[in-house]
């Protein structure tokens, strides 16, 4: 960690230790007008207020990071992380249970914004700078997980257990003395006429109900609706959350056969009507999966992501066009098929075809039957419209998307608080101080990848440094004031 600037190195404190949060408790009752928002007390005829205080709402990736982060900055900053469901749930079951981490091929900032398909300009500047990849990489590293990158960029812990990222993150934070509490959430939040904040809190398995004060509140509660009614109370707009991230349901039942074919390298480009618009995102390459209701993996869901907004105007159909050797010309293709009909003119083209094209047997046969073609003819009866006719499929096959599948491991939605009401060089709301925002109930979202994980420790980070630095100035500040009233 970097260390403190000058202006904000801790001195010996003259205040006295408080509790951590003005706190009443009820069952089903209302805050009580004379609830404090702030706990003082007379001391040699001085007030001395307690210790800063903030509340994190939502024990994800985000809200974690920036809970070690401030408390690291600011070892009296009383921290509290209130989750409703488990801590890091998202992070324990991403990559299929081994956790993303980041990714490690992107690491300059304006390449890396390119993977988001919400906050692609706005995180151009310096976000990333902040705290990008190798900064991620550098403090789970330091922190005792070893990380391997693997040849699409992807970081995962070398033990490939996502028990190894979420046992680090909590454990550092039980270490710096963060309060960790589950089975709660905010139902409401307010600000008091001095400034702090109230929240009320509710707890799932009793009929009970607490009132926190703070001073600075962070939500980071990822796509839950509890997060954008809280940012709704305290002065937000919304934008409506819609999925990203899912794979394609595909009306031609016959590709079910498929099912578990991977193609390394496609070209797809997703076609919606109604969108009139030219949009070059929804042309993507890369990996592409068969599965038993359509079409999966990264180019799939990549189109997905950047065409979130438009899929869901279409309720989620349109026409993907997949292009399965994008690196050979249709010409080309055909001029394989011709020579190869000459030089394997008495096998069968069930059993022998050009494997220069990388396509699986099953595959071959497939497209056979696509054409009508018997498989056990030889290729010398090839017909050679029916040649052409595969070289174009090949080049030009088009699906009929007819509605969207789950991605399970990776949930993410494109919507949220607007990135132009927080200023991103701090996560501070624009609408009401002392408040910030990070991860995903921002109107940012990346493309699968590792990218929505990056965006959680950015924010997370930055959030957690801007609140740290502003409780360690609130205390010297005090503290100056304390020191002049006791010399006068």
């Amino acid at each position: 960690m970097p260390p403190w600037p000058p202006s904000l190195q801790p001195t010996l404190a003259t205040a006295r230790r408080a509790t951590a949060f003005s706190l009443s408790r009820s069952r089903r009752s209302r805050l009580s007008s004379s609830s404090p928002t702030s706990v003082c007390s007379e001391q040699q005829g001085y007030k001395y207020s307690e210790e800063q205080s903030l509340v994190v709402v939502g024990g994800g990736a985000a809200g974690v990071y920036a809970s070690i982060r401030a408390k690291t900055l600011a070892p009296r900053l009383n921290v509290v992380v209130i989750e409703k469901g488990r801590f890091l749930s998202k992070v324990k079951v991403s990559g299929g249970g081994r956790c993303n981490v980041t990714n490690g091929h992107h690491l300059e900032p304006m390449g890396l914004a390119r993977n988001y398909p919400r906050g692609n300009k706005e995180l151009r500047g310096s976000f990333f700078a902040a705290h990008g990849p190798q900064d991620t990489m550098r403090w789970f590293t330091d922190h005792g997980v070893e990380l391997k990158t693997e040849d699409d960029g992807r970081v995962f812990p070398v033990t490939d257990n996502s028990a190894s990222v979420v046992d680090c993150l909590l454990n550092e934070a039980r270490r710096l003395g963060v309060s960790l509490q589950a089975g709660k959430s905010v139902s409401s939040a307010s600000v008091s006429q001095h400034g702090n904040f109230v929240l009320k809190i509710e707890k799932r398995t009793a009929d009970l109900v607490d009132y926190l004060n703070a001073n600075y509140v962070l939500v980071a509660t990822g796509s839950s609706q509890q997060g954008y009614s809280i940012a709704a109370q305290l002065g937000h707009s919304i934008i409506s959350p819609v999925p990203s991230l899912f794979t394609f349901k595909v009306a031609d039942k016959r590709l079910a056969d498929l099912a578990g074919v991977t193609f390394p390298l496609v070209k797809a480009k997703l076609k919606l009507d109604g969108v009139q618009k030219s949009v070059p995102e929804l042309t993507q390459m890369g990996p592409m999966l068969v599965t038993h209701w359509g079409l999966s993996g990264p180019v799939v869901l990549r189109l997905s992501a950047w065409g979130a907004r438009e899929l869901h105007q279409c309720n989620y159909q349109g026409k993907l066009m997949v292009d399965f050797l994008p690196d050979i010309h249709v010409e080309d293709v055909k001029r394989i098929l011709f020579r190869y009909k000459d030089q394997h003119a008495k096998h069968k083209v069930n059993n022998t075809f050009p494997m220069e094209f990388g396509l699986v047997k099953r595959f071959w046969r497939f497209l056979l039957e696509q054409e009508s073609l018997n498989g056990d003819m030889h290729w010398a009866s090839m017909p050679n419209n029916h040649l052409n006719a595969i070289a174009v499929r090949l080049k030009q096959w088009m699906f009929d998307v007819v509605g969207k599948g789950q991605f399970k491991d990776e949930f993410v939605t494109a919507g949220g608080v607007p990135i132009s009401e927080i200023s991103l060089g701090t996560m501070e709301s624009k609408k009401q101080p002392n408040l910030f925002f990070a991860g995903e109930v921002l109107n940012v979202d990346g493309v699968t990848g590792g990218f929505n994980f990056q965006n959680a420790w950015t924010g997370g980070y930055i959030a957690g440094t801007s609140i740290a630095t502003l409780a360690l100035a609130s205390n010297l500040q005090e503290q100056r004031s304390l020191f002049q009233l006791e010399g006068s």
